[in-house]
């Protein structure tokens, strides 16, 4: 309850502060945009209602139909020929014709019972399309949020290497008035200052193009901007360290929804086929009726029936189409099977190279690689390296970032498809 709570909260903040002043910036953990994000997507609210829609029919199909009740043969006049009756109260009725009857439908074969079973079919298959509809989503999610965490710390890259270059740039243009630099060197660094800039404007365009997609399955104002923190950015891997690969194809059956959806599709085939032949014994109508002065009795009371006689039309066509749906569902559920298993075992493969990948880069790489770049930034300033080694250095170094970041990216990914196909969290 306190988490719901706190959750709620954030929520509530989160949206008010994006409200309340234009490009307003929304600093957010994985966890926090996460909590938005299922709390607020008009996907996944249009879709949950699809369940509703469905439970509602169940409860449609409890209900039995209605009597229906039919007045006729009502004089509002009488002429030379009538007969005088008993008067109905007072004086009024001498003349007065009226005809009553009272019908209702009753369903044979269980027909109302078949159709309940379709119906509660149909809406556990809602509720399994729904969860699968929040697992693709939630990978699209998870991976847009990765991919903004990935430009952002790209951006952050170049971003520290402009603000480097620019001061080279500034200290060397007044050497370069002073003749004890060469133009050429000046213009070097002016170049590598435009490639930043460059690198930079390419990083803002999909960096914009990520923002509205996370807008949008955040259901967050136009004109928000999100910030994610670095956190998550590598994901936790204790929670995977005992994954069993026969294991997670075990269960997946019980995992994943579009397997789920698939058994349900063919119950729904094999109730639907039961109703289908329940169809062809005709239902029956109960009638009751009352008659006043249009028979040789002056009140008469009559009870009788009605059936269709099925002569011509059994329902053979409708029965036949639903025993061909029921083959059709059957090739469907091993389709669906199949692929999920292929769909697992690739993940695994793909998730097991990326983890090899980010796991062979030593865990201080990252760190002395700074280090060392900032070693040469010195060491340039005071003349101590030329420029070409040091503008190769910081080649080598925006290239080594990239591997390290696209390591870490693809692990995130990688592992997103793993859950997306074991239909698990894994965490």
């Amino acid at each position: 309850m306190k988490r719901f709570i706190l959750s709620f909260v954030l929520f509530s903040t989160v949206i008010a502060s994006a409200q309340n002043s234009v490009n307003d910036t929304i600093v957010l953990t994985r966890v926090d945009a996460e909590t938005i994000f299922l709390q607020s997507n008009l996907s996944l609210l249009v879709e949950k209602l699809n369940i509703d829609i469905a439970e509602a029919q169940v409860i449609q199909a409890k209900v039995w139909p209605n009597p229906t009740l039919s007045v006729s043969e009502v004089n509002l006049w009488s002429n030379s020929t009538s007969e005088e009756l008993p008067v109905l109260w007072g004086n009024y009725g001498r003349n007065q014709e009226i005809g009553l009857s009272l019908e209702q439908l009753v369903y044979t074969a269980s027909k109302r019972k078949k159709l309940i079973a379709i119906e509660k079919v149909g809406a556990q298959m809602a509720a399994q399309y729904y969860k699968d509809i929040l697992r693709s989503l939630k990978t699209e999610f998870r991976n847009n949020l990765t991919a903004l965490q990935f430009n952002q710390q790209q951006k952050s890259v170049y971003e520290k290497q402009l603000v480097s270059v620019r001061k080279l740039i500034n200290a060397y243009a007044y050497q370069v008035k002073q003749g004890n630099i060469s133009q050429a060197e000046y213009v070097r660094l002016k170049a590598s200052e435009l490639e930043f800039l460059n690198e930079l404007n390419q990083l803002n365009i999909e960096g914009n193009i990520l923002q509205k997609e996370m807008k949008i399955l955040m259901n967050l104002p136009a004109k928000s901007y999100i910030k994610l923190e670095n956190e998550g950015f590598v994901p936790n891997l204790n929670s995977v360290d005992e994954l069993n690969l026969a294991d997670i194809i075990n269960e997946a059956e019980n995992n994943r929804p579009d397997l789920q959806f698939a058994k349900l599709a063919q119950q729904y085939s094999d109730n639907k086929y039961a109703y289908e032949k329940a169809l062809r014994t005709p239902d029956i109508i109960l009638q009751a009726s009352y008659d006043r002065g249009g028979n040789i009795m002056n009140n008469f009371f009559g009870v009788g029936f009605a059936i269709d006689l099925p002569f011509f039309n059994r329902n053979q066509g409708n029965i036949k189409a639903a025993k061909h749906a029921i083959e059709q569902s059957s090739l469907i559920k091993e389709q669906t099977f199949n692929s999920a298993q292929a769909e697992i075992v690739q993940a695994y493969s793909n998730f097991t190279n990326a983890r090899q990948l980010y796991e062979s880069i030593d865990t201080g790489y990252d760190n002395d690689l700074d280090m060392i770049l900032e070693s040469h930034f010195k060491n340039f300033s005071e003349r101590n390296i030329s420029l070409l080694v040091y503008l190769d250095y910081v080649e080598a170094y925006i290239k080594n970032k990239e591997i390290i970041l696209t390591s870490k990216k693809q692990l995130n990914e990688r592992l997103e498809e793993l859950r997306y196909a074991s239909g698990q969290e894994l965490n």
